[in-house]
């Protein structure tokens, strides 16, 4: 009996672990397709894209996930939240100005 109640838990464990993992992956699809309309609406590389997108989260104090999802369905419905659009905006600009300086660096 006992070893019928160890492969329940072990079974109820596993299938918690299976529904973390597929959130997990959601989660990464949306993050990238977010990175996307960074790099497409900001013209910039993914690495900076990531950055905007992370910063965006730190500085609105949102999930990372619901910062991308918003921005996903931004160039569907043509509506960011007011506060992600201002640090989307002000991390854009402040990237681009880090770029800049990169570039005129001798």
């Amino acid at each position: 009996m006992c070893d019928h109640e160890e492969l329940v838990r072990r079974n109820a464990a596993l299938q918690e672990e299976v529904e973390q993992l597929k959130h997990a992956v959601v989660s990464h699809a949306v993050v990238d397709q977010a990175i996307g309309v960074v790099v497409a609406y900001g013209r910039l590389r993914p690495d900076c894209a990531w950055d905007v997108l992370r910063e965006v989260s730190q500085h609105t104090n949102t999930k990372l996930r619901e910062v991308a999802e918003h921005l996903v369905q931004w160039p569907r419905c043509g509506w960011l939240p007011p506060e992600i659009h201002r640090a989307l905006t002000a991390s854009l600009a402040g990237t681009r100005k880090r770029m800049v300086r990169r570039e005129t660096r001798p």
